[in-house]
């Protein structure tokens, strides 16, 4: 089988294509023929260096995956051969809280990921996939999807009504406005350009600020919500963004810590995060009962993911250099 591997770190011309044996499942695994792999902003943040949990030489890249069952071992009971799937991003968390280990099973990251012909895996580390997406849609869910639903669900679960602010037009964010929408959420978006505002609003944003040429947004978004602030931030950016977020959540309302897109420094005190009175917590994805909540819901409401690009497997390193100039909107796949 043809396999993807990252021979030396530090640079995506290290990502080479290996001739390897073809596994074969024992008891309780299942053996999957990938038929599309996702990229995330964690692909990218490990070969340039700033991957806030580090990883491993030599290993298989990326964290998401869909494809079909081509055999299974002793003892499993969950699926048979020909049963399209989806992997779970963390494949020992299956729901509650999360293992002490969490940090240090990742794929891509700490094991093997998915940018390969053939792999086996636990059956608990894969569910059915959404009936009406194709291979390449569903690729989209394990991580991106799955991050946005986690963060709506959050503490509290997101209730009509209440408004939230999404940052940029990456995977998480797009997911995020689909999702927050049929919550019957009011859903301000911010990016930089027109283009992308449109599509945001297609999408079911209702309002769109433009970060570039309003830096102050957090001020904006208080202007559009009479003073409030918003019940819920999807804070995407990081150190680059926090600030502004902190201006714009309503007092007891939650800024979801996910990524660290914007890299520039900010300087935020005890008050800053006093004055807030936002409550703020970490997501780390989220566990294998949240996604099989999450396909429910993008089964019953139809909701399609939304692709800038696919590329062939043997085109895996320019499905990279796409994604790392930053301009697509939506997720970038990989079909197998």
């Amino acid at each position: 089988m043809k396999v993807y591997r990252f021979d030396r770190p530090g640079s995506l011309e290290h990502l080479t294509l290996h001739d390897e044996a073809t596994p074969e499942p024992e008891r309780g695994e299942v053996l999957l023929r990938v038929r599309a792999s996702s990229l995330n902003y964690r692909d990218i943040a490990m070969i340039h260096g700033t991957y806030l949990r580090g990883q491993q030489t030599g290993l298989i890249p990326l964290s998401d995956a869909a494809g079909e069952i081509l055999a299974v071992g002793k003892g499993v009971t969950d699926f048979k051969v020909g049963d399209r799937v989806i992997n779970t991003f963390h494949p020992r968390w299956y729901g509650g809280d999360p293992p002490s280990t969490l940090g240090s099973e990742s794929y891509g990251s700490h094991r093997d990921g998915w940018l390969t012909e053939l792999k086996v895996v636990s059956q608990e580390a894969v569910i059915a996939a959404p009936p009406d997406l194709s291979f390449e849609e569903a690729a989209t869910l394990p991580c991106a999807a799955l991050t946005a639903w986690t963060s709506l669900t959050g503490l509290r679960a997101l209730r009509p009504g209440q408004t939230v602010l999404t940052q940029g037009s990456g995977g998480v964010s797009v997911f995020a406005v689909q999702l927050a929408r049929l919550f019957g959420a009011r859903v301000i978006a911010t990016t930089s350009s027109a283009e992308k505002a449109a599509r945001l609003k297609a999408l079911g944003a209702d309002e769109v600020i433009n970060y570039v040429e309003t830096p102050a947004w957090g001020e904006r978004v208080r202007e559009l919500t009479e003073g409030r602030g918003v019940d819920r931030v999807l804070e995407v950016g990081g150190a680059g963004t926090l600030a502004q977020s902190i201006k714009a959540v309503a007092s007891r309302g939650e800024i979801a810590l996910i990524g660290f897109l914007a890299s520039d420094t900010v300087d935020l005190g005890f008050n800053d995060l006093f004055r807030s009175g936002g409550i703020f917590y970490r997501i780390s994805v989220g566990h294998r009962a949240g996604l099989r909540d999450l396909v429910r819901a993008i089964t019953a409401s139809g909701l399609k993911p939304v692709i800038d690009t696919v590329f062939p497997f043997e085109r895996a390193l320019d499905a990279w250099r796409h994604f790392d100039d930053r301009a697509f909107m939506g997720k970038v796949v990989i079909s197998h």
